[in-house]
């Protein structure tokens, strides 16, 4: 195929079932002919937080230090700094972007959000005017893959959680969607920690036999009512 897939993972620990998704995710793609990177943001030591040392240029106002603003002109004027650029070169190249992680908080690990601050800036990833469907990340496709510390039975509309599509909304809609991505349904893999070995297995194959024909896939519908119904 020659498609280019970036997995942006964000785990501690390389033999985590969150590593092992990675890892299957790797050998799946790759048997298919897709070029496939990862971001490994606790091995890179990926800086999470936004500050101004993210400008490698003068600042347009040194007074008052506004980051979106200073990204924005740092991003047209190419004065962002390195580990920026080399993820959206990434990002840029990318026909799929997977992001594996495990829930934290209903959200993502902070690593992972410092990554979405950082890397998604104005000029790069949108623009005002330039998001949702008009986002510069359009034609782009992104997934996410989540393990969760709950049950499925926990994630429904009557379960204690709520319906696992309402903790989807501002990743999915509010980041991914934002940006122009197309997005894919997730790949929730519920509560792998007290799962059996055997229901980890079966998770993992799940997981290999859908990346068999990811292209084939139709993006979800970008709209309220997917997450919240009618």
């Amino acid at each position: 195929l020659g498609k280019k897939v970036l997995i942006v993972y964000a785990h501690q620990e390389p033999r985590s079932f969150n590593g092992c998704l990675k890892k299957v995710a790797v050998e799946t793609l790759s048997k298919q002919g897709c070029t496939v990177t990862v971001s490994d943001l606790y091995a890179m030591d990926f800086e999470p937080r936004a500050t101004r040392n993210d400008i490698t240029g003068a600042l347009s106002n040194p007074e008052v230090f506004s980051y979106g603003v200073e990204a924005y002109e740092a991003c047209k004027k190419r004065c962002l700094t390195s580990d920026i650029v080399d993820e959206q070169k990434k990002v840029q190249e990318a026909d799929l972007v997977i992001f594996q992680f495990p829930l934290y908080w209903f959200s993502v690990p902070a690593i992972l959000k410092g990554w979405m601050d950082r890397v998604l800036c104005q000029g790069f990833a949108f623009d005002l005017p330039g998001f949702y469907d008009s986002g510069f990340l359009k034609g782009k496709l992104a997934l996410l893959s989540i393990t969760t510390g709950g049950t499925a039975e926990m994630y429904t509309k009557t379960g204690v959680s709520g319906d696992f599509k309402y903790f989807l909304w501002p990743l999915q809609h509010g980041t991914l969607h934002f940006c122009g991505f197309k997005v894919l349904a997730p790949q929730i893999s519920f509560a792998p920690e007290t799962a059996s070995e055997e229901e980890r297995k079966q998770m993992m194959a799940s997981w290999a036999q859908r990346l068999e024909t990811i292209w084939k896939e139709v993006p979800i519908p970008c709209t309220p009512p997917w997450y919240f119904g009618q």
